[in-house]
């Protein structure tokens, strides 16, 4: 089983979004006995709220679920659990290696990297954008990269 952690500065907007369309991906190529998803934030400051109101109404708008996701905050037991450890923009990438326990610091990519063009492009918050449409986009585009990984793999 693969283990992959979506992670973002307060875990209410972008990692929850890619959360659910990984899960949703995941469920419709009938791999949810292969991969496991999550999100967490490096922040506690939104710790057991429910995903932004605008990331829901996206979520919704592509008739996504988001059932069950709360925001949490990464924990050291998460680096050694997961595979993968994704960072949505490289300030998280920077915060995840700078708290990773030794040895745990390859799990760790930037999300858009396995997107060709885009690899070392961040994807923005729309907590502070507004634009949930440009990040879903990305996360679209992000998440299936990061699936053909993993089927691949």
């Amino acid at each position: 089983m693969k283990k992959v952690l979506f992670v973002c500065l307060g875990n209410i907007c972008r990692s929850p979004m890619a959360e659910a369309v990984f899960r949703e991906k995941v469920k419709n190529h009938r791999l949810e006995n292969q991969v496991q998803v999550s999100s967490a934030a490096t922040s506690r400051w939104e710790v057991g709220r429910l995903p932004h109101q605008g990331t829901q109404e996206i979520l919704t708008k592509q008739g996504i679920s988001f059932s069950g996701i709360k925001a949490t905050q990464i924990k050291e037991q998460d680096f050694l659990e997961f595979d993968l450890l994704i960072g949505m923009d490289a300030e998280n990438v920077v915060d995840l290696k700078r708290i990773a326990p030794y040895g745990t610091e390859k799990k760790i990519h930037l999300f858009m990297e396995g997107v060709t063009g885009k690899e070392n492009i961040d994807v923005p918050d729309p907590y502070y954008t507004g634009d949930f449409n440009q990040t879903y986009q990305m996360v679209d585009q992000g998440t299936d990269a990061w699936l053909t990984y993993l089927v691949k793999e």
